[in-house]
């Protein structure tokens, strides 16, 4: 489990065809590798990578054709930076809001506006998370927490401080680039149970009235 609150910015040092799968090695840069071990989960853009190896300078993840299908990894190159986030701890402050690591799917950014000393970004999205996008609600985009300013039929905007841009990478996002999205996981929740109640379960006390006078809805 992540916050979406980016701990430092990375850089691949190699990708190793392995059949149809690949390794990826990881150059943590100010990623504070001391307490990492075998097995850890680092979310690398956005995505939970388990380390096979590493050293205290960097990290090396396998990843299946399934997350080359599903998430940008397929189009990234050695060079390439990368939002790193290590596993939250019980105590850790939570900044963001929950991330799982599992990419829902890929957007991309189609428009960029300097606004004063912030960014603004539109990024369109797959039609099939267009519902659980919701205007000020959150998503993780690359990795990043952010929070969904205005919305469109298949398309979002982000408005980034100058903070989150110095942190991460999203200054580098250009008109046409690939980003990771994960909606968040409340949505999902949401969904289900309101399909489990319509489908098999008349007895649920979970109804739209109850989520909406509970502010969930």
């Amino acid at each position: 489990m992540f916050t979406g609150i980016i701990e430092a910015v990375g850089t691949l040092k190699a990708i190793t065809p392995k059949g149809e799968d690949i390794s990826v090695t990881v150059d943590a840069g100010k990623l504070d590798m001391a307490d990492v071990k075998l097995g850890d989960s680092i979310a690398t853009n956005g995505v939970c990578l388990t380390v096979v190896a590493f050293t205290d300078s960097s990290y090396q993840a396998d990843l299946s054709l399934e997350t080359l299908k599903k998430t940008g990894f397929a189009n990234y190159s050695v060079g390439d930076k990368v939002n790193l986030e290590k596993a939250m701890l019980p105590t850790t402050r939570f900044g963001g809001h929950i991330v799982s690591g599992h990419v829902d799917g890929v957007g991309e950014i189609v428009d960029r506006q300097q606004v004063g000393r912030a960014v603004e970004y539109w990024v369109q999205m797959p039609s099939e998370i267009t519902k659980y996008v919701a205007q000020k609600g959150s998503i993780t985009v690359d990795g990043i927490s952010l929070t969904v300013n205005d919305l469109r039929k298949d398309a979002f905007k982000l408005t980034v401080v100058p903070h989150t841009s110095e942190e991460t990478t999203i200054d580098q996002f250009q008109v046409g680039r690939k980003v990771n999205l994960e909606v968040d996981v409340m949505a999902r929740y949401m969904e289900r149970l309101l399909q489990a109640q319509t489908h098999s379960e008349p007895e649920s006390r979970l109804t739209m009235e109850f989520l909406q006078q509970n502010g969930f809805a």
